[in-house]
């Protein structure tokens, strides 16, 4: 993607996707709601989730509407960037278009979780025991990812090892992604 207005449309979509992908798993891990990053999720995306979530009911305890939500804002980014000619759909039909936006969409899913794991592990050399409210909600979004890992390699003399076994595998399934699934939705 050369065209620079294309890696402007692409990134507001995509942080926007990522506000609404924070502000799912905000609710899945049931992160401090007063936290005044969740308010800046919650407010940016209340506008459109409040009236979603009278169409599309949660299921089993997950917002449904927000990972529906995430999905339209992701389509419509394909759909701005093809309307603009910065990208085409080539042969793919809208099955195939449907099933790759839903996969890229896992693919920014597990970005995300890099990045926030990324963040906390140079907060915790930066300032190990501070407190802010970004900190405490990294710790809340990513102990889920850390604890599994924390289970295989255990911290040793103080030193925790455990994140790069974790990145390995996030970053592996994240490049899998592309690899694997994305000539999948090119055949449909």
């Amino acid at each position: 993607m050369n065209n620079p207005f294309a890696f402007l449309i692409t990134s507001l979509f995509e942080l926007y996707v990522y506000v609404i992908l924070i502000r799912f798993f905000l609710q899945a891990v049931r992160a401090d709601f007063y936290n005044p990053v969740s308010q800046f999720a919650v407010k940016a995306t209340n506008p459109v989730l409040v009236p979603l979530r009278k169409l599309i009911p949660g299921f089993g305890g997950m917002d449904v509407a927000s990972i529906v939500f995430a999905y339209a804002v992701n389509l419509l980014k394909w759909v701005a960037l093809a309307g603009l000619g910065f990208t085409s759909f080539g042969s793919m039909g809208y099955v195939g278009i449907v099933v790759f936006v839903l996969f890229e969409l896992m693919y920014l899913t597990f970005g995300l979780f890099i990045f926030l794991a990324f963040i906390r592990i140079i907060l915790s050399w930066i300032s190990p025991g501070g407190y802010n409210p970004m900190t405490a909600l990294i710790h809340q979004l990513t102990d889920p990812l850390f604890r599994p890992f924390q289970k295989i390699i255990p911290p040793m003399g103080g030193l925790d090892l455990s994140p790069i076994l974790m990145f390995m595998v996030l970053y592996f399934v994240r490049q899998a992604i592309p690899y694997f699934l994305y000539p999948i939705a090119f055949s449909l």
